[in-house]
């Protein structure tokens, strides 16, 4: 399901579980240096908006553009491998946990690259394995999001396309935006509705998937078993689960 036909599907309760969190806001902004005018794409709703720039938003999704608040950067519908601005319009383009969503991944970090100075971007190491044995969810409840990842461009091959280097970005504990791994260590909130359903991963793996996770992860948190297998969790702090930065 293309990026914009999902977004329009899961994007009616986005906001209740997904917003900034200062921590990974902070890591971004520093990222960004003294960029003053700033392009978005894939901009959602507004999170992770520097709000002492100008900034300027691109979202094709039409639902997720309805939804941005009042006083939000201006926002224009279009796709990442097609920006409608002239070579370098922007000081810093940036890009937060959409690259995995779009069509053509290399094509449009290259137009980022193209219309921007410098490029900072938020996704996943899709490529490497090691975070889904790591993280509990998919390694005992969710295995299918590792056809998920199939096919998709490696981290190196991204960071490659724009000559961009790679920072790890720890997920701290308490993380305050519901992306897919944020609750490693409060693994009920998985089991609220609300939290899955700002979670693209759920509505790709399928109802039948979903609801097995679900069932199963409830039985071993009743049991006991989930506490036993993860008890190393509940000393950490953060959690290293494949989030990166991408620098140029």
């Amino acid at each position: 399901m293309p990026g914009a036909q999902l977004y329009d599907t899961i994007g009616a309760t986005y906001t209740v579980t997904r917003r900034t969190e200062p921590r990974i806001a902070a890591r971004i902004w520093a990222a960004l240096g003294d960029a003053r005018t700033v392009l978005n794409v894939g901009a959602g709703t507004g999170s992770y908006e520097p709000p002492d720039r100008d900034v300027t938003a691109v979202e094709p999704s039409a639902l997720m553009r309805a939804k941005r608040p009042a006083g939000a950067a201006p926002c224009v519908a279009a796709s990442a491998d097609s920006l409608p601005f002239e070579d370098r319009s922007f000081d810093a383009a940036m890009a937060v946990s959409t690259v995995h969503h779009w069509q053509d991944p290399i094509a449009g970090l290259r137009e980022m690259r193209r219309v921007a100075r410098r490029v900072v971007v938020f996704t996943h190491d899709s490529s490497d394995s090691g975070w889904r044995h790591r993280f509990w969810l998919t390694r005992d409840y969710l295995p299918e999001v590792a056809d998920l990842l199939t096919g998709r461009p490696s981290l190196a091959g991204l960071a490659d396309a724009i000559e961009a280097r790679i920072e790890p970005v720890p997920i701290p504990w308490d993380c305050s935006d519901g992306f897919f791994e944020a609750h490693w260590r409060r693994p009920e909130a998985y089991l609220d509705e609300r939290v899955r359903r700002g979670v693209s991963v759920w509505a790709r793996v399928g109802p039948e998937a979903e609801q097995r996770a679900v069932r199963s992860l409830r039985e071993d948190l009743d049991s006991g078993r989930w506490a036993e297998r993860n008890r190393d969790l509940i000393a950490l702090d953060a959690a290293e689960l494949g989030l990166r930065l991408l620098v140029t």
